[in-house]
């Protein structure tokens, strides 16, 4: 009974980010410039930390992982959108929708965990910088991004499973621009509550967790910051420490809205506007938030161009 269910529905059409065909020309080279410079941004990030030994260490480990999960978020929605732009029918096929719901938690969830870790390697070198180098060691970096992905695969694999398991007949247009659970749930055929349940559980794990992490290595941090006798030590903290929160604020502060309230049967356009934010514009402003306006990797770019 549940696979005929499932297979009733061979394709979803979305009802996309505008029906106006000027608005669409409009948002069409919008979301080009926005995933032309998340390509960009991302992928001179990654190429910068590979071949600067200088930038070799813990903290930019995990950036180089951070940028390619923002490649991976961005790459899984906006060039599809950028299709629908474009043509009349706005569809995805059963499994093609699937295969996005899968990606974008993967590395959705991953950045949360991501961020987390990143934060806790802000605190170690803010508030333990001469234990720094025997606490952050390769091997403990590599087993914190290991655990980070593993975390998004999880995550995925739960709200995946009990996403897809429900039955979709009929009903078959989205009114969205990509399909994640959120959306998926409003064309339902049955009960969606355990389902709901689960990903509310998920984002206790992913989203909430991390959060309460972040919070008590920030509060570490303004503490020991606080006590600082150097005015350009301080300033030097709250900079770099700076961007790191402003990325958690504004990833996180998007995904706790679509993901950790109660699921309704209405598609709003500011759903759809938060959805745009984590998906397309936040991977996109990651790379200049957090390394452009970096010393180190501005440093390590002027190396590069002048070899």
């Amino acid at each position: 009974m549940g696979e005929e269910n499932q297979t009733s529905v061979t394709e979803f059409v979305f009802l996309g980010l505008s029906q106006d065909a000027q608005t669409q020309v409009l948002l069409f080279f919008l979301f080009l410039a926005i995933y032309l410079l998340t390509v960009l941004g991302n992928l001179l990030i990654i190429v910068l930390i590979h071949i600067d030994s200088r930038l070799h260490t813990p903290m930019y480990f995990f950036l180089r992982n951070l940028s390619f999960a923002d490649l991976c978020f961005s790459t899984t929605t906006v060039p599809q959108v950028l299709v629908h732009f474009l043509v009349k029918k706005k569809t995805i096929s059963f499994a093609g929708c699937a295969t996005q719901i899968v990606v974008l938690l993967l590395v959705g969830g991953t950045e949360c965990a991501l961020l987390a870790v990143m934060s806790y390697d802000r605190y170690v070198a803010v508030c333990k910088p001469l234990h720094y180098s025997t606490i952050m060691t390769h091997s403990l970096c590599v087993q914190l991004a290991m655990w980070s992905w593993a975390s998004g695969a999880f995550v995925s694999l739960v709200d995946t499973m009990f996403t897809l398991h429900l039955s979709y007949q009929g009903n078959n247009i989205i009114n969205h621009f990509f399909c994640e659970p959120p959306a998926l749930l409003k064309l339902a055929s049955a009960d969606t509550y355990n389902t709901e349940m689960a990903i509310f559980a998920m984002g206790v794990v992913i989203l909430l967790a991390p959060v309460s992490l972040i919070l008590v290595s920030y509060w570490n941090i303004i503490s020991t910051v606080t006590q600082m006798q150097s005015g350009e030590g301080r300033l030097k903290v709250f900079s770099t420490c700076g961007s790191h929160l402003l990325v958690v604020v504004l990833f996180y502060g998007s995904a706790i809205f679509a993901y950790m309230r109660p699921n309704s049967k209405i598609m709003n356009e500011r759903d759809k506007m938060i959805s745009v934010f984590y998906s397309a514009v936040t991977p996109m402003l990651n790379p200049i938030i957090y390394s452009l306006r970096n010393k180190d990797v501005k440093g390590a770019l002027r190396r590069l161009t002048a070899k």
